[in-house]
């Protein structure tokens, strides 16, 4: 089938991997423009851009599709059977949706209609649902709203992370692709019951609030490492990142949330307690506790706080 891929990050890499290998003729890839990054703030292409040159596939990296018409012009000369798009991050209008043959393919990581919108990975963890998945959706004007082709789901345990479940959720999203271009499949509409959205992240969702849950907690750190990260206050406003922590939900206290309350880094919680094993101080590496502690003194007693210092 000649097909045009659209995404942009490492997500989104499987799926054009598993579309090449089954033999489909990706007459383009649509990516997001190189960005700045590192020290040097030198120029970076995307996973996607990257994987798609390595394939030896025409890369696009239009800024905007929007009132885009040399780009719209462009696209439909492709003459693509179906458009399949992953992790894009550019709204297609809907001249776009309706150039391909067989329409616009959306690969989105939940079981939808949950978590329609930004961040559906980090949003199931941290609402604490048992389980995810990947849904292939015909794409439509609204935000995730399309009917469903396919859609297969994956546990979430205590110990899954975003990474973890991008990781399983990006080669599933390969895997149905496939099978969603093999077809035939029925169009199945979303139900109207049981829509949620989940929002884009932003740097201040990784605060912790020690008078949450030592659960809640945990798993706020498990669904924003290592982006945006979680992170706590020390009285002199000392920002300490935390990568992995140990919730014990059963142990009780009467100290203040927030207070370290033995050497092994236990916090008292609003509920039970956390035993923190990865922390980050400023200007250096995320560390194991032992040693963090080592060169970083916190007190039986030290308060950490879950709002800004003022």
């Amino acid at each position: 089938m000649r097909l045009v891929f659209m995404g942009t990050p490492d997500f989104a890499v499987p799926a054009l991997q598993a579309l090449h290998t089954a033999g489909h003729d990706i007459v383009a890839v649509y990516s997001q423009p190189p960005r700045p990054a590192g020290r040097g703030k030198a120029l970076r292409a995307s996973p996607v851009q990257h994987a798609a040159e390595q394939l030896g596939i025409e890369v696009r990296c239009p800024v905007s599709l929007r009132k885009n018409t040399q780009e719209w012009e462009a696209f439909a000369a492709l003459q693509a059977d179906a458009a399949v798009v992953a992790a894009y991050g550019l709204i297609l209008p809907q001249v776009m949706l309706d150039t391909p043959r067989l329409g616009c393919l959306n690969i989105h990581a939940s079981l939808l209609p949950r978590w329609r919108g930004a961040s559906p990975i980090q949003s199931s963890i941290l609402a604490g649902d048992t389980q995810s998945g990947v849904t292939i959706m015909q794409m439509e004007a609204g935000l995730d709203t399309g009917p469903m082709l396919l859609r297969e789901s994956v546990p979430i345990t205590a110990h899954t992370t975003a990474t973890t479940l991008h990781d399983a959720l990006s080669a599933l999203g390969g895997t149905l692709a496939v099978q969603a271009l093999a077809g035939p499949h029925a169009a199945v509409p979303q139900p109207e019951a049981g829509v949620t959205y989940a929002p884009r992240l932003t740097k201040e969702d990784g605060r912790i609030n020690w008078h949450d849950s030592a659960e809640a907690i945990d798993r706020r750190i498990r669904a924003l490492t290592p982006w945006p990260g979680t992170f706590t206050q020390l009285a002199d406003g000392t920002v300490l990142k935390i990568g992995k922590a140990q919730p014990n939900p059963m142990q009780q206290h009467n100290a203040p949330p927030g207070t370290v309350l033995d050497n092994t880094l236990s916090i008292a919680c609003g509920t039970g307690t956390l035993r923190l094993l990865q922390l980050q101080k400023p200007g250096r590496g995320m560390m194991e506790a032992d040693a963090f502690l080592r060169g970083f003194a916190l007190d039986k007693g030290t308060l950490l706080h879950s709002l800004p210092v003022e």
